[in-house]
């Protein structure tokens, strides 16, 4: 699940660079870290949650607050800014770490607990009064419980999906404030969560406001470390974000490590390989977004992106902060496994290739683009080659200048495309069209435009504009580890799933584009998938279907079954297409909320 059900989302981080003294800073001239002039980020007030990886810890917890006393929550909130996590500490954290584990190997030794806050709409206006009116965000201003029939969640009113039976965020229990506590310690976490609960009860303020969910994730143990409940590696796929952390010219967030990637005037365009690089507008208010109108992707970015509805001349309190989104997403593991155990029974295949064909990867993270008849565990590990691909075929670029941190792609594969003949049309024969991470993030297919403002579809897009609907994925298991296999489903009452967090600076246009028009949406990628070779009398069967792994249906009289086509190869090494139904949910919402994650500057300044 390796997009909106993803947990672990940052790519490895670069080595440190050699010959010179101070690890923060790279040479100049090494084309991995250019010197250009994008956008210095303000990332001493930019919470640590948001950017470069986000804290990436093994253990955190999800606290919910309801706010009971406006004036004494901004007492309350006063005292705890200076606990509150910035990007600057996290990044300064991370390259130390890095350093360390460079001289002395593992383990370091060096941990930290890191702590972030983000605010509901309605606790915006509670704050900030008519101020919160306007934001422009309408998806953001209603609320996930209000958005969730929209999203497809489920409507009758006894499933466990619907809004009115989440275990928080619904009808009658919506979360104004959402704290995060991350560790590498377990005891850490422990600790900072009792103090921040502790802190809540201290006279005159003990009326502040009520926790009313607080829940522990938890990277899985090994052998699943990086995994999610099903049993596929996360973390694989994240944008790069441009821009620059220091005056340095060339101090850049993302390093372009990628010397195969370059554009026009060959200037590098990803990070790691797969790793397109973003203008950091797609995720923090206050600087470029991306152009969807732009010829090229690599060089282009449109205007500057702004919470709310103001004089853009003007800088204002939202700017540096983000908009998050939290799921909490329940994995029946038992149904998803007793599926694939079924389904390769029927069609005498292994069970993993029906997982690796639902997904589009493996169990290790090895795309099936590039290894469609067997997983690769040491190219899923390699996060200089799991996400080297694309589904159609790109034009080749040339190389540029080589770097002593460039990603060395070392696997012979098949092609890096899903692509075949002269005409570069798509096939889904490696991965299929309604696969998880090509419906979740089609790349260069192309794919349904969505809405305009009048309810009208629009012309299908490429990958210009594919880029604009990406976002920083920040979610984590929680539950206890299933003792189910695909080869040996087992059932228990124990409640696991993921906390899906992901920040963006248009809920509308990220979040729930992906969900509506991709992932919910049956006719997804058909103009890329003519002539896909699943016939029927000759002619090509549509519509391809749902995502089978997240896609949210809601049929006549309740009916929750999802349909969709995957090719494969059976034992006996034959090809055959296959339409396929899912007849209940794998992944149920129990909970979640819309927020914003404002600045610090803006936390002492306005908010209290």
């Amino acid at each position: 699940m390796a997009s909106l059900a993803s947990t672990r989302e940052a790519p490895a981080s670069p080595q440190i660079f050699p010959g010179t003294n101070d690890p923060a800073f790279p040479n100049v001239g090494d084309p991995a870290h250019p010197e250009i002039f994008e956008e210095e980020l303000k990332v001493h007030t930019i919470q640590g949650n948001v950017i470069d990886g986000g804290f990436n810890k093994d253990f955190q917890t999800v606290l919910c607050l309801k706010i009971d006393d406006v004036n004494n929550f901004k007492i309350w909130l006063r005292t705890q800014i200076g606990c509150i996590s910035t990007a600057e500490q996290v990044l300064t954290f991370n390259r130390l770490f890095k350093a360390i584990r460079k001289l002395r190997g593992e383990p370091t030794g060096l941990k930290a607990t890191w702590v972030n806050i983000s605010f509901s709409f309605t606790a915006l206006q509670l704050l900030v009064g008519s101020e919160a009116d306007k934001f422009v965000d309408t998806s953001f201003k209603e609320g996930l419980a209000a958005r969730a029939e929209t999203l497809g969640d489920p409507t009758s009113p006894d499933a466990e999906g619907n809004p009115q039976n989440w275990v928080v965020g619904g009808l009658d229990n919506e979360a104004h404030v959402l704290m995060l506590v991350a560790s590498d310690d377990h005891h850490d976490m422990v600790n900072e969560v009792y103090r921040i609960e502790n802190s809540l009860k201290i006279p005159p303020i003990s009326n502040s406001a009520t926790v009313i969910f607080k829940e522990e994730g938890t990277n899985l143990p090994a052998p699943l470390g990086g995994h999610e409940h099903f049993g596929t590696l996360d973390g694989v796929s994240q944008p790069g974000v441009r821009g620059r952390i220091s005056p340095v010219p060339n101090d850049v967030l993302t390093p372009r490590q990628n010397p195969e990637r370059v554009d026009s005037r060959g200037n590098r365009t990803q990070g790691k390989p797969g790793q397109d690089l973003l203008w950091p507008g797609e995720f923090v208010f206050g600087y470029p977004e991306q152009n969807k109108d732009a010829e090229e992707l690599e060089d282009s970015k449109g205007t500057v992106r702004k919470a709310v509805d103001i004089d853009l001349a003007q800088p204002h309190w939202t700017d540096n902060g983000s908009l998050l989104v939290f799921r909490r997403l329940r994995q029946d593991v038992f149904k998803f496994h007793s599926f694939q155990q079924q389904t390769a029974q029927t069609l005498q295949t292994d069970p993993l290739l029906v997982s690796a064909k639902l997904v589009g990867r493996w169990e290790s993270g090895a795309p099936t683009v590039r290894t469609p008849d067997q997983d690769n565990p040491a190219m899923g590990a390699d996060d200089c080659a799991n996400n080297d691909f694309g589904f159609n075929r790109d034009p080749a670029t040339p190389d540029s200048e080589s770097s002593v941190i460039d990603c060395q792609d070392k696997f012979q594969s098949a092609p890096k495309d899903d692509a075949t003949g002269s005409d570069n049309a798509a096939t889904g024969k490696r991965c299929p069209f309604a696969a998880h991470t090509r419906k979740t993030y089609p790349r260069n297919d192309l794919t349904p435009g969505g809405l305009d403002e009048n309810g009208v579809p629009t012309p299908e897009r490429g990958e210009v504009t594919t880029q604009t609907h990406r976002m920083l994925r920040r979610g984590i298991p929680y539950g206890e580890v299933s003792a189910s296999t695909p080869n040996n489903p087992v059932e228990d009452e124990v409640d696991r799933g993921l906390h899906f967090l992901a920040y963006q600076t248009s809920i509308t246009n990220q979040f729930e584009f992906v969900t509506r028009f991709w992932v919910n949406n049956p006719n997804f990628s058909e103009p890329a998938a003519e002539g896909h070779e699943c016939t029927k009398d000759g002619e090509s069967e549509l519509p391809l279907g749902h995502d089978p792994v997240i896609g949210q249906s809601n049929g006549p009289n309740g009916d929750r079954s999802r349909s969709f086509f995957i090719k494969f190869k059976d034992n006996n090494s034959q090809e055959r297409c296959e339409k396929f139904l899912a007849p209940e949910d794998w992944v149920i919402p129990t909970g979640g909320g819309y927020f914003f994650t404002p600045s610090i500057d803006a936390l002492k300044n306005v908010l209290t």
